[in-house]
């Protein structure tokens, strides 16, 4: 099936890495020595194995001390590589240069944002959805939105996630006490309905048999997949949300590489300001991962059985467990929804969108069963009758390429590979041509 290769070409260099062993130990991991008498949150015992994008960069950093003159190209984690753009630096140097006056100094800020972004947010990127600056709550980006969703929400609440899905919905709902027990031979946890969303459901859940949940998780264009979902599978989704009483987190923080007409927002659909919460971020199409700024819409419609506003209990969750975002990164927020800030972000989302294209090209030339790469900038592909981190492994030992195995996204992603198309265009361009070598 393979071919093996050794890749040493100088003009590609790995990328700095961070070591987060941390992240990775055995939940089973016992040390010897004084113990205080705190017993162990129960959640985190529950947990599977260590969180799967550190878990990538442990292999990553084992294949570099194998081979400490490889030269490794990261497809995998989804790290951004584009410079930012001029027009956002520059407003974030002016900022930080105010900091140094009386005049421009700013300590803290509002906890919900800096009502400029919180404005632009609303009318830039919602534009006639009818969104409230009031609505918009600024962020440090959107897992750690995930994270305050779940403590708002509280323990013992029946979830439903797509699957394969991203896979913090999972360990964040396990460590908040919804998961219930581990059941190893489905690979599963009991109290989370996983919705399969593969090629044969055309990558939405069939809700005629989907279970009622409380909350659903749901990601588009979805991240493994990059499946973007239509007007009416999403009417669909936010139909059995009402039916059933649930409440939709809805991350859409991939909407800007939507290509196809697919709705950029769940609150293009009628009726979802009553059933659903949106996350979003900065990072993927603004390059922000590293300096960090996402936000959510909690619509005012939205209530808990008892009629309460959602809204003002996530006020309180912020103002009691966060101290607003960055102000330096506000003012890049800021700057990226200009005129000019839109245009010059819009054309990080093209390049990456091309090197999808030239990703998507290359292994379908190969007879290999390509999904994604057209609304969203990973790669989906299939490996019938392969592990995925068998693939995985062989894949990085052979060419030198790091990529995530589909199994680490659920069940569903099992027999797959994620490739992000996060790189430079002249890496890309080498993992194409070191893929088509080694496979087949």
């Amino acid at each position: 099936m393979y071919k093996t290769s050794n890749f040493s070409s100088n003009s590609l260099q790995p990328r700095m890495l961070v070591n987060r062993f941390s992240c990775t130990l055995s939940n089973q991991r016992v040390r010897i020595g004084h113990s205080t008498k705190v017993p162990r949150n129960v959640n985190m015992e529950k947990l599977q194995h260590g969180y799967l994008f550190p878990e990538i960069e442990r292999h990553e950093l084992l294949h570099l001390k194998k081979y400490p003159h490889a030269n490794v190209i990261d497809l995998g984690i989804g790290d951004t590589t584009k410079p930012l753009p001029a027009i956002v630096t520059s407003s974030m140097v002016d900022f930080v240069h105010g900091l140094s006056t009386a005049e421009g100094y700013k300590g803290y800020g509002p906890e919900q944002g800096e009502k400029a972004l919180r404005k632009a947010i609303a009318h830039k990127v919602y534009k006639d959805l009818g969104i409230k600056p009031s609505e918009v709550f600024v962020s440090d980006g959107a897992q750690c939105d995930i994270s305050r969703l779940q403590l708002l929400m509280g323990p013992n609440l029946k979830i439903a996630v797509q699957d394969p899905s991203f896979p913090a919905y999972i360990d964040s709902s396990v460590i908040i006490g919804h998961a219930g027990k581990f059941v190893d031979r489905i690979g599963k946890y009991e109290n989370i309905e996983y919705m399969t969303c593969g090629p044969q459901t055309d990558f939405f859940p069939d809700l005629h048999t989907t279970s009622r949940a409380q909350l659903i998780f749901f990601c588009s264009p979805n991240n493994p997949t990059g499946h973007a979902a239509t007007r009416k599978q999403l009417q669909q989704l936010v139909d059995f949300a009402k039916v059933n009483g649930s409440i939709i987190i809805y991350d859409s923080a991939y909407s800007a590489y939507i290509t196809d007409g697919s709705p950029k927002s769940i609150y293009e659909i009628p009726g979802a300001r009553e059933v659903a919460i949106e996350v979003s971020s900065f990072s993927k199409f603004a390059g922000f991962t590293g300096v960090r700024l996402g936000w959510t819409v909690v619509p005012e419609e939205l209530l808990y059985s008892n009629g309460f506003p959602v809204l003002h209990d996530f006020n309180r969750i912020v103002c009691t467990c966060f101290n607003g975002a960055s102000n330096i990164s506000q003012a890049g927020g800021l700057a990226c929804l200009s005129p000019e800030g839109l245009n010059a972000v819009q054309s990080l989302v093209d390049y990456y969108m091309e090197n999808a294209r030239i990703l998507v090209t290359a292994l379908t030339s190969l007879g290999l069963t390509v999904y994604g790469g057209k609304n969203a900038p990973y790669v989906w592909v299939r490996f019938p009758g392969s592990k995925s981190w068998d693939v995985f492994a062989e894949i990085l030992e052979n060419t030198h390429i790091i990529t995530i195995p589909g199994s680490g996204f659920g069940p569903g992603g099992e027999g797959y590979i994620r490739i992000s198309a996060f790189g430079q265009r002249d890496s890309i361009i080498e993992a194409s041509e070191r893929l088509k070598y080694l496979l087949y």
